[in-house]
């Protein structure tokens, strides 16, 4: 079963790395059989403080920006989340993206792909699952992360160590029979 999944470049910032750390996770997602891959960046949302007069469950939503995300989100069957850590917690876009929309996400799985300092974004990993549960996301436990990725950029590309590639790989294989298992679960509710 061929399921679509969308690495999703969480930061914004200027000078971020965040996509060349997507790019090489994407390219490995597009060489995968299961997955129809697609690479999605939040800042081409250009998604502003949530401004929708209506809460998310409802669905009527009433910016462009919104409807736009809404597609984005509900056409995909798992995510991979490409995420650094700012003050020991997740990005600010991520919080607001995730926040934007509800069903959408609904029973989905989700993996992240960390990056930072010496954490390598872990804490920030941590606090958006406690987001992504009460949306009912699934996060799986295997990860990629990324302690120290300066190290590792160099001319906007990123290269990988034999143990992130490999878990990179292990990501995948578990995203794919997660986003397997939930799939009829979502029949019927929209996401």
């Amino acid at each position: 079963m061929t399921l679509r999944l969308h690495t999703i470049i969480a930061s914004t910032r200027p000078g971020r790395v965040g996509p060349a750390v997507a790019r090489w996770f994407h390219d490995i997602a597009a060489a995968h059989p299961g997955f129809d891959a697609h690479l999605v960046d939040l800042a081409d949302f250009a998604l502003p403080v949530y401004d929708e007069p209506h809460h998310p469950r409802t669905r009527n939503y009433q910016h462009d920006h919104t409807r736009r995300w809404s597609e984005s989100v509900a056409a995909a069957d798992a995510y991979v989340m490409v995420t650094p850590e700012y003050n020991f917690g997740p990005t600010p876009a991520l919080v607001n993206a995730l926040n934007y929309v509800y069903d959408e996400w609904s029973y989905k799985p989700l993996a992240f792909v960390s990056y930072g300092g010496v954490s390598g974004g872990l804490r920030a990993v941590q606090m958006t699952k406690q987001i992504a549960t009460t949306l009912k996301l699934v996060p799986i436990v295997e990860a990629v992360v990324v302690p120290f990725v300066a190290k590792q950029v160099k001319d906007g590309v990123f290269s990988p160590n034999d143990v992130q590639a490999g878990a990179a790989r292990e990501v995948l294989t578990e995203l794919h029979r997660w986003a397997t298992a939930l799939k009829p679960m979502r029949s019927g509710t929209g996401a």
